[in-house]
């Protein structure tokens, strides 16, 4: 019987890309919801599972090696913190990769970092491993908005970061930077914003400041220690980094990432266009491009007991076409070149869905919420801000 997962890897002959989830934290920030933890005891068992797990997806499904010349294949190490490992403990992680998963190399090589962690003999060292773009979690330059969030770093070690990456030899360069930050006045936001346009990165991210209720935030905010900002004020700063980037000649290509021409990220855009990937790590997801989605255990002793123990340390599902088409529609708004009307919709969905997204994309278009440009139709970016509302009127709802 075959493994369930080899469909992951053979209903495919391409693969966007590889995602190494790096579960550990030094400090716990307080609006963070994603897994990780801030105990390093297991680390170098996590070492262990994670290069394990690779080897048993290269016995369940075997090795791709074909690609079309228009496909991109990536590695991409996030968290967490990836570099709570030395930059050698990362070329382990990534060898093993390379070799079972993109035989023909790679064309973007990620890891997230944050600023204190990027020494010059570290960025030196990540360099010299292949790593070729870094994604810098500054999230703000004003000391006080940092403390509040609980970041380790400070505003200098933030801009220090960056003048030391480029001068260890990396021009691709992504920062985070959080918006919706209670206190922070109008001119601290667009300072912020100046401050990130000065240090010329070719990549920014812009991301609302989430409030999960298990978060410190969360819990922080349900005694009534702070009050969430108002809409209004998100869709000024909003707006504010939509024209500063675009005058700084950033295109502005999906919901919270902006770009200068070609430096668009790879591997987060075969996301967004439905491509295969593999998923390493606690948390993790895998996806063969097509119905086959999986998602790994999102705790770190499950997750490496299971594996040496021969156990299931995942779930999956296989979606409907409904599935698809809703996820189609979630992943193609949200960037600049939205949804292929003919190519896509018609080909991947058949006539049931066609039919029934014109019925619902057609009001929309004469609201103007929608736009209709070469066969494709799109979100207008001034809309962004409000996107959720208008896919939601997309989506399938049986």
């Amino acid at each position: 019987m075959i493994p369930a997962y080899s469909l992951l890897l053979q209903k495919s002959k391409t693969m966007a890309g590889v995602y190494i989830h790096i579960p550990f934290c030094k400090q716990l920030c307080s609006y963070c919801d994603f897994y990780f933890s801030v105990s390093l005891a297991r680390k170098q068992d996590m070492l262990d599972a994670l290069l394990y797990e690779m080897d048993l997806k290269k016995v369940e499904g075997g090795v791709l090696s074909e690609y079309n010349e228009h496909d991109v294949a990536t590695l991409y190490f996030g968290g967490g913190t990836p570099t709570v490992y030395s930059p050698w403990e990362l070329e382990m992680l990534a060898s093993k990769a390379l070799s079972l998963f993109l035989p023909n190399g790679i064309e973007e090589f990620t890891v997230e970092a944050n600023p204190d962690d990027l020494t010059p003999e570290y960025l030196e060292s990540l360099n010299a491993i292949g790593v070729n773009r870094l994604s810098i979690g500054i999230q703000s330059f004003t000391d006080r908005d940092l403390r509040w969030m609980r970041r380790r770093h400070t505003a200098r070690q933030a801009i220090n970061s960056v003048v030391n990456a480029r001068k260890a030899g990396f021009n691709n360069i992504s920062i985070d930077l959080i918006y919706g930050i209670p206190g922070m006045s109008e001119k601290e936001w667009e300072e912020n914003v100046r401050q990130a346009l000065e240090l010329n990165v070719p990549h920014l991210s812009a991301y609302h400041l989430t409030i999960e209720s298990k978060t410190i935030l969360g819990k922080q905010q349900k005694r009534g220690l702070f009050k969430p900002v108002d809409d209004e004020i998100s869709a000024w700063q909003y707006a504010l980094f939509e024209k500063l980037t675009a005058e700084a000649g950033y295109i502005h290509y999906e919901i919270s990432n902006f770009a200068k021409p070609g430096c668009f990220s790879k591997h987060n855009s075969s996301y967004w266009q439905q491509k295969p990937y593999i998923g390493i790590g606690p948390s993790a997801h895998s996806y063969d491009g097509k119905n086959l989605r999986r998602w790994n255990v999102a705790n770190n002793k499950k997750y490496i007991d299971a594996l040496f123990s021969g156990n299931i340390y995942y779930e999956e599902e296989h979606l409907s076409i409904y599935d698809r088409y809703n996820e189609y529609i979630l992943t193609s708004l949200r960037t600049s070149w939205g949804i292929d009307m003919y190519g896509d919709i018609n080909n991947k969905f058949g006539d049931e869905l066609y039919s029934y997204f014109l019925k619902q994309a057609i009001p929309l278009l004469n609201a103007d919420r929608l736009e209709f440009e070469n066969d494709c139709i799109y979100i207008p970016s001034k809309y962004f801000f409000v996107s959720d509302s208008i896919i939601n009127r997309l989506f399938y709802v049986s």
